[in-house]
């Protein structure tokens, strides 16, 4: 026989003997092909077996295989006459056992939280009222039914659902497409864009659960724009989507009470607010009221703040009248005598010495001019001294009057020494000089011979 024939022979017996096959071992060198083929190794402590999976089969897994997780494998034995090898083609992979599941659980938060996916500085608020909920969640279930409902009772909103899978192959991708989805909704589209975003499903197996340890849904709940809170499960259940999510609730029932507020507590606080805000208004008024009703107890009645004043004023009142009358008593008397002493010829008499005291004092012309001829030679002599004291009069002699800077006449030579700028009256006009270097000329020598014409007297002494 040829190469080729026995090579047949031999992949035709395998292939029969071998059909199907069940496989447990754990999961090495695993690569994933362009072509979308899964290329891997199963292996065990003694021995190694060729596998792969084609991308149909592939593309049905639940988990994302990796490297040292032990796996029960379901499909055929077969050979590869290229090589001369023996390889398994797999149709079906499952994770051996729930110890597997949770160590590979561990071993990929392990890789995430590394990453920094999980870190609390990355946790956002949520916002307090939000107009709109996005959940991400199976249409069908009882999950959804209970959020509505629970939203309902609480605080009416309105509600965006992303129908998903929560289960099985597939699943995965569309919970992390979704929440990717609801991030790129525009803030002024023709579709409302959440405030906030549920991830929910019901209870279930760690198996059921899986979807929500998968690594592209975690990355995409750690890369949302939107807070997310994470509703999986129980609260006894954990998955990777809570550690990523902003906030985690124990239940999706849960979950809508933590995204909304009680719309009856709000309007209760509100109404209480507005009852403290008016006592806190009225506070000071009636405080006040009650210091001002404190402090006028305190005063003393009016009545009693005038008795002693109404009574000084009757006093005085009874005085008064008792005054009067007494004066009036005296001037009766007074007048009574004086009336006795009183005659007409006396009277007379003291009118014609008014009369001729009033002829004596009245007014000539002769009298008034004298006056004004005294008063007017006064006021010539006045003048003249006046023009005698005028010290500008001797500038019309040739005399000059030195004067400081502020107006003021200079009479002496340090007077003058001390001077910045100088200014000397003429008789048609002022001139300003300034001393040369800022000190005073030095006097003139006498030189022992007369002066050719009218010796002047020096200016600065």
């Amino acid at each position: 026989m040829s190469v080729s024939e026995i090579s047949a022979l031999l992949k035709r017996t395998v292939e029969e003997r071998f059909g199907f096959v069940r496989l447990r071992g754990e999961l090495s060198g695993v690569k994933r092909a362009g072509s979308g083929h899964l290329y891997l190794c199963l292996k065990d402590e003694n021995a190694r077996l060729d596998g792969v999976m084609w991308r149909g089969s592939a593309q049905r897994l639940s988990f994302l295989p990796e490297d040292g997780v032990e796996v029960i494998v379901t499909g055929k034995l077969t050979t590869y006459p290229g090589r001369s090898n023996y390889q398994i083609v797999i149709d079906r992979m499952e994770i051996a056992g729930e110890g597997a599941l949770l160590a590979l659980l561990a071993k990929t938060r392990a890789r995430l939280e590394a990453e920094g996916l999980f870190d609390r500085a990355r946790k956002r608020a949520l916002p307090f009222l939000p107009r709109t909920i996005g959940v991400v969640t199976s249409p069908t279930g009882a999950v959804i039914r209970d959020i509505l409902h629970r939203l309902a009772d609480r605080f009416p909103s309105h509600v965006l659902v992303w129908p998903v899978l929560v289960q099985g192959q597939g699943a995965a991708a569309q919970v992390a497409a979704a929440v990717r989805g609801f991030s790129a909704l525009p803030h002024d589209g023709p579709v409302a864009r959440p405030d906030v975003v549920i991830v929910a499903r019901g209870g279930g197996s760690i198996e059921d659960l899986w979807a929500f340890n998968e690594e592209e849904v975690v990355r995409a709940i750690a890369a949302s724009t939107i807070p997310v809170i994470s509703a999986v499960g129980h609260e006894t259940d954990t998955t990777l989507a809570d550690f990523a999510a902003d906030l985690r609730a124990p239940t999706p029932t849960a979950a809508a009470e933590i995204a909304v507020p009680v719309l009856e507590e709000l309007r209760a606080q509100v109404i209480e607010l507005g009852l403290r805000k008016r006592r806190a208004v009225m506070r000071p008024v009636s405080l006040g009221r009650e210091r001002l009703e404190a402090r006028s107890q305190r005063l003393p009645r009016p009545e009693a703040l005038l008795a002693a004043a109404s009574q000084r004023l009757d006093e005085q009142g009874e005085k008064l009248r008792r005054g009067l009358g007494e004066r009036i008593a005296v001037a009766r008397h007074d007048l009574a005598g004086s009336a006795g002493r009183l005659s007409l010829p006396l009277l007379s008499s003291r009118l014609a010495r008014a009369r001729d005291r009033l002829a004596g004092q009245r007014l000539t012309p002769m009298a008034l001019t004298a006056r004004l001829a005294q008063e007017r030679a006064r006021l010539d002599a006045l003048a003249r001294i006046a023009q005698s004291l005028n010290p500008d009069a001797v500038l019309q002699r040739g005399y000059v009057r030195v004067t400081g800077a502020d107006g003021r006449t200079l009479v002496s030579r340090a007077q003058a020494g001390g001077e910045a700028a100088l200014s000397l009256h003429f008789r048609d006009g002022a001139l300003a000089v300034v001393p040369v270097g800022g000190a005073l000329p030095p006097k003139p020598r006498a030189t022992g011979r007369k002066p050719d014409g009218p010796r002047q007297d020096d200016l600065f002494g």
